[in-house]
């Protein structure tokens, strides 16, 4: 009876576990498919509903809805000629985060895209570009 009890909490600790990565590396996927098209709106919607962005070392906390239009005007002064991660990681505690490059006509920016767990969901906690 042990023993079955030991397989059946392993295989679904296994499961779960999968799962939580699965749905961090689809988030972060869909995050850098919109930073790499330029996309505000597709990026909103995995902002939590507070997000902290940084240009240059300058961070500021806003709703998700204001960050959309911050990002709006980011991408529409940097227009995209490109995005990809770099690097993608967690934290001890099961943070997601992946560090990559931004290409654009006015300059390269190194980007640092931090998730976080809300109520079960995967969303973006932190941006912060900074020109290189």
């Amino acid at each position: 009876m042990k023993r079955n009890f030991t397989r059946v909490f392993l295989f679904l600790w296994l499961t779960l576990s999968t799962l939580a990565a699965y749905a961090q590396g689809d988030a972060l996927l869909a995050a850098r498919a919109a930073i790499s098209n330029g996309s505000s709106r597709d990026l909103a919607q995995y902002f939590a509903s507070t997000v902290e962005l940084g240009f240059d070392g300058d961070k500021q906390s806003y709703s998700a809805t204001q960050a959309e239009f911050v990002m709006k005007d980011f991408f529409a002064k940097n227009a995209s000629s490109g995005f990809e991660y770099i690097h993608k990681g967690a934290s001890p505690e099961g943070v997601p985060y992946a560090i990559g490059k931004y290409a654009s006509k006015s300059g390269s920016y190194r980007v640092f895209v931090k998730m976080k767990s809300f109520n079960g969901a995967i969303k973006i906690d932190t941006i912060e570009f900074t020109k290189e």
